[in-house]
């Protein structure tokens, strides 16, 4: 279960945001229990890139032993 202030993955492209699958959020807030997630999306230095109303579908847990990996945001 994925609850409030856990990091997910993206697990699908958000082109309006610039965001792409495996980009890493936080659930600021959970709807419907646990059928929707209101996520924020950080740069590295701070700044909040989106905040997006996502599916379950399109998001996942942090797995264990995964590592992050750093690029630019999209245009």
């Amino acid at each position: 279960m994925i609850n409030e202030l856990d990091c997910i993955v993206l697990t699908t492209d958000l082109p309006e945001y610039g965001l792409a699958a495996g980009d890493i959020g936080t659930v600021v807030m959970v709807h419907q229990n646990g059928q929707g997630f209101e996520v924020e999306f950080v740069a590295l230095d701070g700044e909040t890139l989106a905040v997006a109303s996502l599916h379950a579908s399109q998001v996942r847990p942090v797995i264990h032993r995964e590592i992050a990996h750093v690029r630019l945001l999209a245009a």
